[in-house]
């Protein structure tokens, strides 16, 4: 699915060059769980920003679906972020007055999809979060974690084939991010979605199957991990408050749809 071949991308600060990425070179196939993790300052982000086509790099070569992204133009760009990507972001990047529902319409609304199809598709999102009780409450309505969900939904209500998720636990208290994962978990699975997330935590990675670890704008570290914790055994653990506030999450709605 992803093939980044020397990858640089450097900023002029003045007098100096910063290097964001200094020859990264990977390839994550169709179905993988994938954590990038590094420090602040360590390029994971500006990876990721690449890897989402919201940024170029400097040089070399990034294949995507076996299209080469520099080849395309904008009005493509804008549509593979449409169409193939599904983002997450560490602030759920929500509109405030908007209600859940609504929310999970929008990439919808960018490819046209009529009322009533787009409307019934982000029910099935939210439902398929736990969130079915939810659909007509708007952000300041809800918990971190709900805010969370209902971005989970929008990223997947365009089926696609890629989701990438930047910090989506690091507002999160260690239960809810327990919760996000096991969400991520079963995305993954069940529906082969290939997932990249950052993190800075290196207990949130070892939920993936494959760990990258960046220092310096590089790769330090690409490893697979043949055993991740699965985050719904260790929800299972918590103590009956944090299981009720779990809801549906890892429970039947996303792997009843599969």
């Amino acid at each position: 699915m992803i093939e980044l071949t020397d990858i640089w991308k450097t900023y002029d600060a003045g007098e100096h060059v910063v290097h964001a990425l200094a020859g990264v070179s990977l390839t994550i196939d169709d179905g993988e769980f994938v954590a990038i993790v590094g420090t602040s300052g360590s390029g994971k982000s500006t990876l990721m920003n690449i890897l989402g086509c919201l940024d170029q790099p400097t040089s070399g070569d990034y294949i995507l679906d076996g299209a080469k992204v520099s080849d395309l133009d904008d009005d493509e760009l804008a549509l593979v972020r449409n169409q193939a990507i599904g983002f997450v972001f560490q602030n759920y990047n929500l509109l405030p007055r908007i209600p859940a529902v609504r929310q999970v319409e929008l990439p919808l609304i960018y490819r046209g999809v009529r009322d009533r199809d787009r409307t019934a598709a982000a029910i099935d999102a939210l439902e398929a979060v736990g969130l079915g009780d939810r659909l007509h409450h708007k952000p300041t309505e809800m918990s971190g974690g709900q805010q969370q969900r209902v971005a989970i939904a929008r990223a997947m209500v365009t089926s696609p084939s890629l989701i990438l998720a930047d910090e989506p636990t690091g507002n999160l208290d260690s239960r809810t991010s327990l919760e996000i994962i096991s969400l991520f978990q079963h995305v993954n699975r069940e529906r082969n979605i290939t997932v990249i997330y950052v993190t800075h935590e290196s207990d949130i990675a070892e939920h993936a199957s494959r760990v990258i670890q960046m220092r310096d704008g590089r790769i330090i570290v690409d490893a697979r991990n043949e055993h991740p914790r699965w985050a719904e055994d260790e929800i299972k653990h918590l103590p009956p408050p944090a299981q009720q506030l779990m809801g549906a999450v890892g429970a039947a709605p996303i792997g009843v749809d599969g």
